[in-house]
């Protein structure tokens, strides 16, 4: 106890010093950190996740403005409204006994410069600016020089032209500001043009700085207080605008902590107590592409297409809002357990995914989908044992259902190979445990085994200010030597209060059995149970800063060991 209070005292100051700082640097730099303006909602009613549409590079702040308007003056007369109409008849809200209705059949039936919304209305009772009125007068200035050019003046009368005069004089502050702001609009779009980075191509990014320790008698003594570090740089490209391409480059040097019994032995305690910014590390900063995905709609299914990196959680509706953070990410829980069902850590590598919706739904059912992906982890390797189907692998089938708008269900089955060469069952297909005791993964026996898991996760979110989820999964393990057969359970069950003290925060509670066998090994038959608190803070649009802590019992379903308490404080920047 007494080095736990001493250790708590070392890092207090630390701790309390960088949130104060970044917090303030964050704040001075009005620039750079824009408070939320709206909340951030996560949907819980989940059907399978979509990547993202690209088009073009992220710009700056600046730029996007521009953009922005280059986008509403591209799309006028365009896809936000109908082709240009030839009688007033079309419109669907205009009638005879109105009062602008002359007025109208003369614009559009002598001039053509009227046209209207995309389903079919003119909606002559909104309000319109100066700058919008101008914008149809240049319009119908357009159409009469046309007239007049095409020898077809005789449509003009003199009435016409000297009304046109008239209004052009009145506004000829705002149709020369109109006519301004298109030139520097089309300038500067041009400029972007030639000088972005790509057309089809936009970088994102996540750099997580944590300081991180572990506590508890002999445990506490074997370890010490580390700052670490991960960072991700995506390249996500879209080709038609609906599809994306993934290349992700990954660096780190975050390792997980060792955890002792009473009589200060090593225990190997698997993936217990192992956080989602310590996955993917390199050890030493060392660049990696993590992650090389394709994703695209054919026909009513979505295609997911791995080549390397690929994750069940990448395609599967994983239905545990705020808690998990596109597989592993730095917004999300702090420990792999709390971030997802450790049934979707079955197996990773590279394969091939769809979800295909199905059903109409009805006034309380929502339409489903089913979702299958096949993942093998060397699928490079042409040697024995190895290749895409003759190694290890595991397929998944997920049916996924919402009820109304707040609750979302999937039942999961993965069917997985795992070699004799140690490899783990919930290892995302690298080597090492992500999740769960050594003993739920049994990665030091020798003998390949095969393993049936069978899943439910739900989400529900009684309000806007709330989201409950949680899951079970159940593994039966058959190895191929002798006594070697084991069963994995795990459980979880989480609670999130969104925009807790400000929009944007995040409070969360998650509480449940990290994956473990019982009957493996004598001595070590308890449950190692996981209760994690911790409280995202949103310093701005780009950065959070998240205080947790993590408290394990039985690390390695050991009786022998004291409990552990890991406590994290950790920086998320986002780009």
């Amino acid at each position: 106890m007494s080095n736990l209070l001493w250790k708590s005292l070392v890092v207090s100051p630390a701790v309390l010093g960088a949130t104060l700082l970044v917090s303030s640097a964050a704040i001075a730099a009005t620039n750079a950190t824009t408070e939320l303006s709206v909340t951030e909602t996560v949907v819980p009613t989940e059907l399978a996740q979509q990547p993202e549409i690209v088009a073009q590079a992220a710009p700056t702040t600046e730029d996007t403005k521009v953009i922005d308007q280059v986008n509403r003056y591209s799309s006028e007369g365009k896809g936000n409204a109908q082709s240009q109409v030839t009688s007033v008849s079309q419109f669907s809200d205009v009638q005879p006994t109105d009062w602008a209705f002359q007025a109208l059949q003369s614009l559009v039936e002598r001039y053509g410069c009227i046209a209207g919304y995309p389903n079919g209305t003119y909606r002559g009772n909104r309000a319109l600016t100066r700058y919008e009125f101008a914008a149809g007068l240049n319009a119908c200035l357009d159409r009469v020089n046309e007239l007049i050019a095409t020898a077809t003046a005789d449509l003009v009368t003199k009435q016409d032209l000297a009304t046109l005069q008239r209004l052009q004089e009145e506004f000829s502050a705002e149709l020369a500001t109109l006519r301004g702001r298109v030139d520097a609009l089309e300038a500067r779009t041009a400029e972007l043009e030639a000088n972005q980075f790509s057309t089809t191509t936009k970088l994102v990014g996540e750099a997580i700085f944590a300081v991180t320790d572990a506590f508890g008698e002999n445990t506490g003594d074997a370890n010490n207080t580390v700052f670490q570090n991960r960072v991700r740089l995506g390249l996500q490209t879209s080709f038609t605008g609906r599809d994306v391409l993934t290349t992700r480059l990954a660096a780190g040097n975050a390792t997980g902590f060792d955890f002792r019994d009473n009589n200060n032995n090593f225990i190997d305690a698997g993936g217990q107590g192992l956080q989602t910014f310590q996955v993917g590390s390199t050890g030493n900063n060392s660049v990696e592409i993590d992650r090389l995905t394709y994703e695209a709609p054919v026909g009513p299914a979505q295609v997911y297409l791995a080549a390397s990196g690929g994750r069940h959680s990448h395609y599967a509706a994983v239905n545990n809002p705020y808690f998990f953070d596109k597989t592993d990410g730095g917004n999300g829980a702090l420990s792999t357990f709390s971030s997802e069902n450790p049934i979707y850590r079955i197996g990773g590598g590279a394969g091939i995914a769809f979800n295909v919706p199905f059903g109409q739904g009805g006034s309380i059912l929502r339409p489903s989908s089913f979702t299958v992906g096949y993942l093998a982890s060397d699928a490079n390797n042409p040697g024995p044992n190895t290749g895409l189907f003759n190694g290890d692998y595991a397929a998944l089938g997920q049916l996924n259902f919402s009820v109304g708008d707040r609750l979302a269900l999937a039942a999961t089955y993965v069917h997985g190979y795992h070699g004799a060469s140690g490899s783990a069952l919930f290892d995302s297909g690298d080597t090492g445990a992500i999740v769960g005791t050594s003993l739920a993964n049994n990665n030091s026996f020798l003998n390949a085994s095969s393993s049936n898991s069978y899943g439910l996760s739900a989400a529900f979110r009684p309000s806007d200010k709330l989201s409950v989820s949680g899951f079970v999964s159940y593994s039966d393990v058959t190895g191929f030597g002798a006594n070697d057969d084991r069963e994995v359970w795990s459980y979880g069950i989480g609670v999130a209060l969104p925009d807790f003290g400000k929009r944007g925060n995040v409070l969360g509670i998650f509480a449940g059995a990290q994956p473990y066998a019982r009957g493996v090994q004598a001595g070590a038959n308890e449950v190692p149970y996981q209760v994690e608190g911790f409280y995202k803070y949103r310093v701005s649009d780009n950065i959070s800063i998240t205080p947790g802590v993590i408290w394990l019992t039985n690390p390695g379903q050991n009786s022998n060991a004291d409990d552990a308490i890991i406590g994290t404080l950790r920086t998320t920047f986002t780009f």
